[in-house]
């Protein structure tokens, strides 16, 4: 596997991947018909721009993204120490095989190492994603909380999210 920044120019393939994750699971929030060139150009923008954006490409097929992850800083003076809107997605083929665990820890160890003026990392899980809850626990993240009824699934009925963080043990306060 080979984990890079993203480009600007990944956008179709990263389009590609979250459409074929929201196809296939319900980890992220957004349906298939709501992933479009708009959002996607969007979080890779912001997240180039003021946060931090990483892909993971096959190794036996160079340019094939099979897992992403992205946050940024919501560009709020008062916010300025936090990342948050994390996301990350593997494709549905390739899951199960550590890529996320593997992309989300060297983007912990980016933050930690360069960039030490974020203290936190944010994140919101919905509550019937038990696994994902479980997994970001594993790696530091704690749970803050709980957004009652914020969630319409498909079948309309509603369920809480989950806002957890992650503290950068480097933070330099200023």
């Amino acid at each position: 596997m080979i984990i890079r920044i993203a480009e600007p120019e990944d956008a179709k393939k990263i389009k590609e991947l979250y459409q074929q994750v929201a196809r296939s699971s319900n980890t992220i929030i957004r349906l298939e018909n709501e992933i479009t060139d708009e959002y996607v150009e969007e979080f890779i923008k912001r997240s180039l721009e003021k946060g931090l954006i990483l892909v993971a490409e096959h190794e036996e097929a160079p340019g094939k993204i099979i897992g992403e992850i992205h946050a940024y800083s919501p560009g709020i003076h008062a916010f300025r120490h936090i990342f948050s809107n994390l996301t990350i997605a593997v494709h549905p083929n390739f899951q199960g095989r550590k890529i996320g665990r593997t992309i989300f820890t060297i983007f912990q160890e980016e933050i930690a190492l360069n960039k030490t003026d974020i203290g936190k990392v944010e994140l919101i899980v919905r509550e019937s994603n038990t696994k994902a809850i479980q997994f970001y626990q594993a790696l530091g993240f704690q749970i803050e909380g709980r957004f009652e009824m914020r969630i319409r699934t498909a079948q309309n009925t509603y369920e809480a999210d989950i806002p957890m963080s992650w503290q950068n043990p480097n933070f330099e306060f200023d």
